[in-house]
């Protein structure tokens, strides 16, 4: 669901019609990544910022997380649109390298990307890896120059420019020659409690990157990645995820093909929002009844007989 309106504790009401943009937020381990979308975010699911035990235990990011914040009212750029409010969902990407499939896993629901660099060490092994996702996963890249505030503050200025020439210099061999590059610090080290800095630059320039035409949504079967599963007392099961193709809707039967079950969809959440359906890329929760969440933590919800299941599968592999 979208957050309230800047300033307001007013919710959007349920006929919202929100413009979703997924953005994607890719960086080498220990970029800042998790700490930027701290900053962004105003919403959190219930996949967001490390919540995973092993996360915390290892003090990495190891599965895609969750956030959102919006925009009160469409801007001026985007009035033109049928669309009431911006919404951005922050997908908050492993940087590990052995963790790469988990960010294939996230990539076809991508509409923007956020490559966040430590400033103080540059480009690292995994930026690399980033970069090449960023290229099929996207045509809009922006560049996060994280923890700036760890440069000497006498002479930043010049270490920042210095730096975004040395990355220039590797962008211009790809399609984001252009990137813009935005220095921000997500988690300052000093003083205590210090708020953030750059975070309203680096917003405005997202909204500034967001496409003036929205993809457009093909008329598929549905396809939703479920990362998660649990009940509700009275309400029944949740399955939480991540639309990948077609879309779903309250009333619609969904099947689970792994179970060789079918459910009636009884509700739709958005960010804590109710909504009657949900289209391609947006991050949902879908309650079923007559659903034992143990048996399924995650796997995929389809249209009933669009997915078809295998134990096994012998492929010829030419190199």
């Amino acid at each position: 669901m979208g957050p309230p309106a800047a300033g307001s504790n007013a919710a959007p009401s349920d006929t919202t019609r929100l413009l979703n943009i997924n953005v994607g937020v890719l960086g080498h381990v220990d970029s800042g990544k998790t700490s930027l979308v701290a900053a962004l975010s105003t919403l959190l699911s219930t996949a967001a910022l490390d919540k995973h035990p092993q996360s915390k235990e290892r003090g990495i990011t190891l599965d895609l997380g969750f956030s959102s914040f919006s925009l009160g009212s469409m801007p001026e750029r985007l009035s033109h649109l049928p669309f009431d409010e911006l919404q951005f969902t922050l997908v908050d990407c492993p940087g590990h390298a052995s963790l790469i499939r988990t960010i294939i896993g996230g990539v076809s629901i991508i509409d923007m990307m956020l490559l966040v660099i430590d400033v103080t060490k540059g480009l690292q092994a995994q930026t690399a890896e980033c970069l090449v996702l960023a290229e099929v996963a996207t045509p809009c890249m922006l560049v996060v120059l994280n923890k700036i505030d760890l440069l000497p503050e006498q002479g930043r200025a010049k270490a920042i420019r210095k730096a975004a020439k040395c990355l220039a210099q590797t962008l211009a061999m790809t399609k984001f020659a252009v990137a813009p590059m935005i220095p921000v610090c997500a988690k300052p080290s000093s003083p205590p409690g210090a708020a953030p800095s750059g975070i309203d630059a680096l917003k405005d320039q997202m909204v500034a990157s967001v496409p003036s035409t929205p993809r457009e949504h093909l008329p598929e079967p549905l396809l939703m990645a479920v990362d998660h599963c649990f009940a509700i007392k009275g309400q029944g099961t949740v399955l939480t995820g991540t639309v990948l193709k077609g879309s779903v809707s309250v009333g619609q039967v969904i099947e689970l093909p792994a179970l060789k079950l079918q459910r009636p969809v009884r509700s739709i959440q958005a960010f804590r929002r109710p909504v009657s359906n949900a289209v391609q890329g947006d991050r949902v929760g879908v309650c079923v009844s007559q659903l034992d969440p143990s048996l399924m933590e995650r796997g995929l919800v389809a249209a009933p007989g669009t997915l078809t299941t295998c134990c096994a599968a012998v492929a010829a592999v030419e190199k």
